[in-house]
């Protein structure tokens, strides 16, 4: 919990240790960005942005933490970049997996020579502060490492919704967290928003933080220059705002009603009942739904189906073609409030289908078309993601797709 003071004089012995070490010319370390925002306020397309870049000719290391136990974003992350991406899984990086993030770091060391810089993703539900205070509590990583600065990105449309969130007792609001620990604040997806709304959201962000730098932005766009290598992190500002910001005992606990659902599977799946259960997904669970994404293998499609949503903001594309000798898997991860599990996994295992077709090219059918049962014969297979393009016998030679392999679509004459 962020504790505000009036003055603070004392100065926690490690931080005399730092300041010195920051003083040498000859220091050494790898500076250190940590990447925070609540789910779905466009971290990672920040992070995308950063290493398209070609202008700060940096190399960075990825450290990417995802709260359920299977990755989505090291699917998503731009092609184009030549970086080392570790994964910190099944947990929020600032508590239960903290450990983790001491041993990613210490391997990542072992490659100093091939990196400029370390930037750490964490899952929209951490906590900045217990992250942070990694780098001043543990003598070897701060031996190896420098904290560069805190990048907080906020969600213009969902931002005031979430800082008003009710939190049981003893629960720390992240949102509130994030934007008080940040040097930088991004005030994204401005285009959501009114000139008016931009104003009250700085405006109540500036009283949680009025020492952080403000740009407002449209899909996360911003300078990297701005971001990276700006020396920003003050420990003297951080523990004058919390001092209890060395303090190791401290836990950060989560909201029990907020969960995650992370799931993989091999095989294909058909395009058009996904569709509908993405539409169904967001009709009835959209409004509890903090943030969504995915990697898809949509059968008949070469391309990755990418998507990802925030509430009932839902954008999904095929982008991204699968590598010679990748394994072509479905994953997903869905982070909300009173997620009913059992549904979105059964719903997702019902989209399953089989790359195999029963019918070949040039076979005659019957098509459900649009003026019911009509004979006609298969002209192509796997069209678009649908299993079937049949050319009907009418005066038209009206084409149809049967979008799927069952024979309430298509079947023998």
């Amino acid at each position: 919990m962020v504790k505000k003071v009036v003055q603070q004089n004392t100065i926690p012995s490690n931080s005399l240790k730092m300041s010195a070490m920051s003083e040498s010319s000859q220091d050494t370390r790898i500076p250190v960005t940590i990447l925070t925002g609540f789910l779905g306020s466009g971290k990672t397309t920040l992070l995308n942005h950063i290493l398209d870049d070609q202008t700060h000719g940096m190399r960075f290391a990825i450290i990417e933490n995802e709260f359920g136990d299977v990755g989505v974003d090291e699917k998503i992350l731009s092609e184009k970049s030549d970086e080392e991406v570790i994964e910190v899984m099944n947990g929020c990086i600032c508590c239960t997996v903290r450990g983790d993030l001491v041993v990613a770091l210490k391997k990542l060391h072992k490659k100093i020579e091939k990196f400029d810089a370390v930037i750490i993703e964490t899952t929209g539900l951490a906590d900045p502060a217990p992250v942070a205070q990694t780098f001043f509590v543990d003598d070897d990583i701060q031996s190896m490492y420098v904290l560069d600065g805190i990048i907080t990105v906020v969600d213009a449309k969902h931002i005031m919704a979430r800082l008003d969130d009710e939190k049981p007792e003893g629960v720390e609001n992240e949102a509130e967290e994030q934007v008080a620990f940040a040097d930088r604040i991004l005030v994204n997806k401005t285009d959501l928003a009114s000139t008016i709304e931009l104003d009250n959201i700085e405006k109540r962000l500036r009283k949680l933080n009025p020492m952080a730098a403000f740009y407002r932005c449209t899909q996360s766009k911003v300078e990297p220059k701005n971001l990276i290598g700006i020396k920003a992190f003050s420990l003297s500002r951080v523990t004058e705002m919390d001092p209890e910001f060395l303090d190791t005992e401290g836990e950060h606990e989560h909201d029990p009603s907020v969960s995650s659902i992370a799931f993989k599977f091999d095989g294909y799946l058909n395009m058009h009942k996904l569709s509908e259960l993405i539409s169904d997904i967001i009709q009835n669970m959209g409004a509890n739904l903090y943030r969504y994404k995915g990697v898809l293998n949509v059968a008949g499609m070469s391309e990755k189906f990418v998507f990802q949503g925030v509430g009932m903001l839902f954008s999904g594309n095929f982008e991204g073609t699968w590598a010679q000798g990748e394994k072509r898997e479905c994953r997903f991860v869905f982070i909300g409030k009173d997620i009913n599990k059992k549904t979105l996994t059964d719903g997702f295992m019902s989209c399953k289908c089989d790359d195999k077709l029963r019918f070949q090219l040039g076979d005659s059918v019957q098509a459900n078309g649009p003026k019911g049962w009509t004979p006609g014969k298969i002209i192509k297979l796997w069209d678009e993601g649908n299993p079937y393009r049949i050319e009907l016998q009418d005066e038209q030679g009206t084409n149809v797709w049967a979008p799927v392999d069952v024979d309430s679509f298509v079947k023998l004459p």
